[in-house]
């Protein structure tokens, strides 16, 4: 079920529904969380959006108890201003939306942030930290990037592996022809000095050899995980707060 989908009696009767035969009780919500930031000349702005929907989207058929709820599009993509497109609401605005999301939610078994983009670590990181101090059943997670085979930086941005994601999910949105590597940098330096002064096409890796099929190995690999994820951190005691 998808929460923008339900009435409040459909929530309702959810919380009211036996407790499942593993202890828990439904729902959980999970959150996707994207960005509308640039990602190279080839894919769009709603990259992050589009594999942290498809990675709930396919969770939702591995396990039971969860529901979606509503997309974070919108996010903390400082690094990437200079570039047109790109939308942010920062990294301390990004905390509190997660802090205040995390709270409103007490109606729920827990609450589970299915974060696209890596600029949202930080925020995510403490506002689930206070959460959790705050007695809340509150999970963050990520897709864990593979290393890259020569042991060299990661494919950060826009490059092979993003680029097959994309072409797994929504082929038509990608424009291999407008395809480019581009350069490899660290995370330190980006939240330095920014995407844009080190990367003019915002490519951040080498999008060379992706493939759809490739994106859907990667797309199932981060599937299981989160659900492994899931089973592992469901709350024994399935009673809401509020």
């Amino acid at each position: 079920m998808r929460l923008g989908d339900a009435t409040w009696s459909d929530v309702q009767t959810l919380l009211n529904d036996p407790i499942a035969e593993d202890g828990t009780r439904a729902p959980l919500v999970l959150i996707p969380i994207g960005s509308t930031e640039q990602h190279g000349p080839h894919l769009p702005m709603s990259t992050d959006t589009l594999i942290a929907e498809e990675i709930v989207a396919r969770a939702m058929h591995l396990t039971d108890g969860l529901m979606v709820g509503p997309t974070l599009t919108v996010t903390a993509s400082g690094e990437h201003a200079g570039f047109p497109g790109t939308l942010s609401i920062g990294t301390a605005v990004m905390h509190d939306v997660i802090l205040e999301l995390g709270r409103s939610a007490d109606w729920a078994a827990g609450v589970v942030f299915v974060n696209g983009h890596g600029g949202n670590a930080s925020a995510l990181t403490a506002a689930v930290s206070t959460l959790r101090h705050e007695g809340r059943h509150v999970l963050s997670w990520s897709p864990k990037w593979p290393q890259r085979a020569d042991g060299g930086a990661k494919d950060l941005h826009a490059g092979r592996i993003e680029t097959s994601l994309m072409l797994a999910i929504d082929p038509g949105l990608v424009r291999l022809e407008l395809a480019e590597p581009g350069i490899d940098a660290d995370i330190e330096e980006l939240q330095r000095v920014g995407v844009q002064a080190v990367s003019a096409s915002g490519v951040l890796g080498d999008p060379t050899g992706a493939s759809g099929g490739e994106g859907d190995q990667f797309i199932t690999t981060f599937v299981n995980d989160l659900v492994h994820a899931i089973e592992a951190w469901r709350p024994i005691d399935p009673t809401p707060i509020g």
